[in-house]
């Protein structure tokens, strides 16, 4: 997982604007978009999330596996549960620690891409934002794994006969299901979420309607008078605090 360090710096300041070049700015903007962009809906990012899932189901499985031997084991084999027990713990609080890294970064890569997605427009160059092809992936392959997850949960539940399948089992097959369909709800809402950002962000270049000139004369502007401060329906409630 790239570090804090790796992702790219803030939007400059208003302040600092002038004294920069503003084609390096738009072409560091550009590059920097894209590179948000494929941390956000890249393939190795969803082939990430299922690493990490196959993480967790391996760690189920060695649960699931001290607690069927509990079940069915006597005397000498209790201790290989305890083992067992151990073993699944080893592989899901590691895996729990990262899958909570791996959130606070994807906050810090949206509220980067919602401020720089707001600095200095190009309509040309954020074309590419949208990315249909990569949300429609995460799509059709998060919808599958959901399905394969609740097919595996319902029918371990629904198949269990009394006195052939033992509670670990059904509770082993049930676990698995909902490990692949927590998955692949994660894909679905961070594929809508993107799809929804880009909607705004298109709204957002395009612009409303200037409203009329005032037919009174125009007020004049003095030294009391405060600025309105600029403001952005991308950025919502995001803020670089932190970032």
């Amino acid at each position: 997982m790239p570090s804090r360090r790796d992702l790219p710096p803030p939007p400059p300041p208003a302040h600092l604007r002038e004294w920069l070049d503003e084609g390096a700015v738009r072409a560091d903007r550009a590059r920097f978009l894209a590179d948000l962009s494929r941390r956000t809906l890249g393939l190795g990012r969803l082939v990430l999330l299922w690493l990490t899932a196959a993480v967790f189901a391996l760690g189920w499985t060695f649960v699931s596996t001290a607690v069927m031997t509990f079940e069915s084991g006597t005397g000498a084999e209790y201790a290989f549960a305890v083992v067992f027990a151990l073993m699944g713990l080893a592989v899901l609080v590691p895996a729990g620690r990262y899958f909570v890294r791996g959130a606070r970064q994807e906050r810090r890569v949206h509220r980067l891409l919602c401020a720089w997605a707001v600095e200095d427009r190009d309509p040309g160059a954020d074309t590419g934002l949208r990315a249909p092809v990569r949300i429609l992936v995460w799509l059709l392959a998060s919808l599958a794994l959901g399905a394969l997850g609740l097919w595996t949960a319902f029918t371990s539940a629904a198949g269990a006969r009394p006195g052939t399948d033992t509670v670990g089992q059904i509770g082993y097959f049930m676990g698995l299901g909902m490990i692949l369909w927590i998955t692949a709800l994660l894909g679905l809402a961070k594929a809508a979420t993107h799809y929804s950002w880009s909607l705004r962000a298109r709204r957002a270049r395009g612009g409303a309607a200037a409203p009329l000139p005032p037919t009174g004369p125009t007020p004049r502007r003095t030294a009391h008078t405060p600025a309105r401060p600029a403001n952005s329906s991308l950025a919502g409630n995001s803020s670089l605090a932190g970032v």
